[in-house]
């Protein structure tokens, strides 16, 4: 009886680990060493009961081991795959990170962003399950190869950077400069153009550090400004000594206007003469209104003008001394024209003197154009 239980306590053993494989989450591994114990425990003890029976039911265990063993390298296999995908995307967006355009790169979000993928390759090796060899070094030299370039690409770019920002503001300190000695001049139209020049300038030196940048457009704004309003005050008492010559002007532009239509030539061109030098003392006028008030009496004078250029196209000389000359040459032709006829008439010959007579038609037709046009 006593063997039978110590043969019972060993069947009871192999039926539990039997189960544990199948029904539960038992590694392979574990199995395997419990299976080893189990056949230790059965080898050494003296019982009696189906040995051969136990011994089927230990080889059963060790069938389901070897089944549990496949599945796990199938799991396993899996669980590489997909961490190997996993790492593979922390490398490809470093990679995406780093070939960025320097010019185009948001550095300090894109620093942070290749830090907390550092961050995630190493929970990733802590908590997923270990690739090979091969890959683990593959995928780690390609991460650990953009962070560097990147952090090389930064150092780059922030030491072009701060060059060209030292370049820009020694520009603009001495653009500043010349600002600074300009606020104070009185020549208003040269200085003026002098500061949309350093305007120009400043637009075009690039900028420095922003703290730098304010410093120093703080400075050059207010000369720039030094120097407008005090030409503005100027400019204002100006307007209100130009607003007393614009009506002046005013009051000459319609004297001028009321020329038009022309009647008499003569009396409108000694008349206007009056009005321009009437208008050239009068004054400066604002500058708001000078292109309108001068344009108004250009208008008058440029009526004049073409009544005059008419005038002398009819009354040319040359032109028509021309229109006598063709004159005299179409009377000459007349009278060759009136012998040919004479000729054609005493000939009998009615084509001949039909043509006579519409060619000497023609030539009076001429002539009495070009008396028209002379006339």
């Amino acid at each position: 009886a006593y063997f039978a239980r110590k043969y019972d306590e060993m069947w009871a053993a192999s039926e539990l680990l039997y189960h544990r494989v199948l029904q539960t989450g038992l590694s392979a591994k574990e199995a395997t060493e419990d299976l080893a114990k189990l056949r230790e425990h059965i080898g050494e003890a003296n019982v009696v009961g189906d040995l051969p029976g136990l011994d089927a039911k230990v080889e059963s265990i060790a069938t389901a081991i070897e089944a549990r063993r496949q599945v796990e390298a199938t799991e396993r296999a899996a669980a590489r795959d997909q961490a190997r995908t996993e790492r593979e995307a922390i490398v490809a967006e470093a990679e995406k990170i780093a070939a960025q355009d320097p010019a185009k790169t948001q550095w300090k979000a894109s620093g942070a962003r290749i830090r907390e993928l550092l961050d995630d390759w190493k929970k990733h090796q802590r908590s997923s399950v270990k690739l090979d060899r091969e890959s683990e070094n593959s995928l780690w030299q390609r991460f650990s190869t953009a962070r560097n370039s990147f952090d090389k690409a930064r150092r780059v770019y922030f030491a072009e950077l701060e060059s060209t920002q030292s370049e820009a503001k020694a520009a603009k300190e001495k653009l500043v400069a010349e600002a600074e000695k300009l606020s104070a001049s009185k020549e208003w139209g040269q200085t003026a153009g002098a500061f949309k020049r350093l305007m120009d300038q400043w637009r075009k030196a690039g900028r420095a550090g922003r703290k730098e940048d304010d410093e120093l457009w703080g400075r050059f704004k207010a000369a720039q400004d030094a120097f407008f309003n005090a030409k503005d005050e100027v400019s204002a008492e100006e307007d209100k000594e130009f607003r007393a010559n614009l009506e002046v002007k005013e009051g000459l532009l319609e004297q001028a206007r009321a020329l038009l239509p022309i009647k008499d030539l003569n009396a409108a061109k000694s008349a206007l003469r009056t009005i321009q030098d009437k208008w050239d003392a009068a004054g400066k006028v604002p500058r708001s209104e000078m292109g309108r008030i001068e344009g108004e009496l250009r208008k008058v004078e440029q009526t004049v003008r073409d009544a005059e250029d008419a005038k002398w196209k009819k009354s040319n000389p040359e032109v028509n001394h021309r229109a006598s000359a063709f004159a005299e040459q179409i009377e000459k032709a007349l009278e060759k024209e009136n012998k040919a006829l004479d000729k054609a008439r005493a000939s009998g010959d009615e084509k001949k003197i039909k043509a006579a007579e519409e060619s000497l038609a023609s030539r009076r037709a001429l002539l009495e154009m070009v008396h028209k046009a002379q006339a």
